[in-house]
């Protein structure tokens, strides 16, 4: 079978990286950009670091911000009238996966106005054109959005995140730089950064996994267990290594998929507005237990790519329990809460159990679930 793989066409990487934008705005022809960050970032002038790179070269820009950390439909909606009444002819991303998967739903619709109602983007929707042109500069380390093809949105009437999957929404400039990260709070690196690491570990042990996947999943693991400790306590160290770290979690994942932690991460994030990073830093521990049984020797590498020595002179449990026991330490150390008890209301079980069981990341688990499996995972966290 033909294995697919979907990448950024250009991605600039290390401290300085948001300069080279004005290279390529112009090097394209771009005539102005739509600018869409979230309110905090302009707040704390984080967007401000890249429109003055804009204004220094003379480029035009409209900014949007009405994006919510877990982004709507009606977000969504706003952004594609805000953007058809802007004359603008590409979209600068500035921000974290909120900021990213709002211009990808928008750059979409633009091109391909047969899907105006947005749960019609739901799944992989068969759109014809790729999106508006979008040049990405991610803030946070951990979504990777800046370098896959899916994008979440929230429907609010519903209580439900949508998953959508999208060649055609893919950013085509990645800027990662750390310099655009330093100013997260301690507790945003820590959420995001788990995040990446849910990535790189749902990715390697997805159903959809092969060889080039295993190898960008593998390397982020090794970088993002080393990095997110230091990029906490703002090290240059940290923050360069989790850059790259969560980038190249988003190379493979985007490709092959996820599986449950995302599956029971997203219902939080509707029905709670839980962090997306925090709900699967919760829950990350407690599936790879569940899952173990399905994941062969792939959690021996893990181990090992999270430091853990030993590992060849290890049973299978031994190491299986190693690589749990890693986890659970870093999302520790970084200040992780251990369980759902202060987000969870019993009585929203069943709700959740269904929705995580339906979402469209589930089917890549590498064990078969059921709601009522589903719903004594999300028990056992209370």
């Amino acid at each position: 079978m033909a294995q697919r793989i979907v990448l950024n066409g250009i991605s600039y990487h290390g401290e300085g990286a948001v300069k080279e934008i004005t290279g390529e705005i112009t090097g394209r022809g771009f005539k102005k950009a739509f600018l869409c960050s979230d309110p905090d970032l302009l707040k704390f002038g984080v967007t401000k670091k890249v429109t003055d790179i804009l204004d220094e070269a003379g480029l035009s820009y409209e900014i949007y911000s009405q994006i919510k950390p877990n982004p709507t439909i009606a977000n969504v909606q706003t952004g594609v009238e805000a953007f058809k009444a802007s004359g603008a002819d590409y979209i600068i991303a500035v921000g974290g996966g909120s900021s990213m998967d709002t211009a990808k739903a928008i750059g979409i619709i633009i091109t391909n106005p047969e899907f105006a109602d947005v749960r019609s983007l739901e799944g992989v929707a068969p759109t014809k054109n790729p999106c508006v042109p979008i040049l990405a500069v991610p803030t946070t380390a951990g979504t990777a959005a800046e370098v896959t093809i899916n994008y979440v949105i929230t429907d609010e009437d519903a209580d439900r995140k949508m998953v959508c999957v999208d060649t055609h929404d893919i950013p085509i400039v990645a800027f990662i730089d750390p310099d655009m990260m330093s100013t997260m709070p301690k507790g945003l690196t820590a959420a995001t950064g788990m995040d990446a690491l849910t990535h790189a570990i749902e990715g390697f042990i997805t159903k959809a996994a092969w060889e080039m996947t295993d190898m960008f999943h593998l390397k982020a693991i090794e970088i993002i267990s080393r990095s997110l400790r230091g990029a906490v306590e703002n090290t240059k160290e940290g923050r360069e290594g989790m850059a790259l770290g969560q980038y190249i979690a988003g190379m493979g994942f985007s490709n092959v998929g996820l599986g449950l932690v995302h599956s029971m991460a997203h219902p939080l994030g509707a029905l709670y507005d839980t962090p997306h990073g925090v709900a699967n830093a919760i829950i990350l521990p407690t599936v790879m237990e569940y899952n173990a049984e399905a994941t062969g020797d792939k959690y021996r590498y893990i181990a090992e790519a999270m430091g853990v020595e030993g590992t060849k002179d290890m049973t299978q449990e031994e190491y299986r329990r190693a690589a749990v026991e890693a986890v659970a330490q870093l999302s520790k150390d970084v200040g992780i809460p251990a369980d759902l008890k202060e987000i969870v209301k019993e009585e929203d079980i069943q709700f959740l159990s269904e929705s995580a069981y339906a979402d469209a990341c589930r089917p890549g688990n590498p064990r078969e679930t059921s709601v009522e499996e589903i719903a004594a995972l999300y028990r056992s966290l209370l």
